[in-house]
């Protein structure tokens, strides 16, 4: 959530209304051309009166019906785009098919979870951990050969 001061919150607050610029006709006739005669008429007159009369009294003259107010949402902040890294690992299948039994317990829990986001959760944990807890878990795992399997 943005912080925003107290300036900027009542400006929010505030109605939006869009006003649109008056277009003289008289900056450049040549490229107007009005659909009929009477639409000539109202044009040049406005033209004419845009001259002479303050801005206000031009809009209060320019008939535009009121369209529906909106409402302005504050701009969300840009979060930095994180790198990803991809890397891929050898483990054995009995502990790859705990991906499918967490995840299934996560789903009944009404809180669902990608592979991905199992192994994060599990650095997450094992970096919140004393350099005891850790030495200790990480001694129940045991060593693997790396690489990939030959072909057959």
């Amino acid at each position: 959530m943005s912080k925003i001061n107290l300036l900027q919150a009542e400006a929010l607050k505030a109605p939006v209304t869009k006003v649109e610029p008056v277009k003289s006709q008289a900056s450049n006739p040549a490229t107007a051309k009005p659909a009929s005669a009477k639409a000539a008429a109202t044009k040049s007159s406005i033209a004419k009166t845009s001259v002479t009369l303050p801005v206000s009294k031009i809009s209060a003259t320019k008939a535009t019906p009121k369209k529906a107010e909106k409402t302005v949402k504050p701009a969300k902040e840009k979060t930095p785009k994180l790198k990803m890294e991809r890397d891929s690992f050898t483990m054995p299948k009995a502990e790859y098919a705990q991906f499918y039994v967490l995840k299934d317990r996560l789903v009944k829990l009404g809180q669902p979870a990608k592979k991905s986001e199992l192994i994060r959760a599990g650095i997450m944990q094992l970096s919140a951990m004393t350099d005891a807890a850790l030495k200790a878990a990480t001694s129940k795992v045991p060593t693997i050969k790396t690489g990939r399997p030959n072909k057959k």
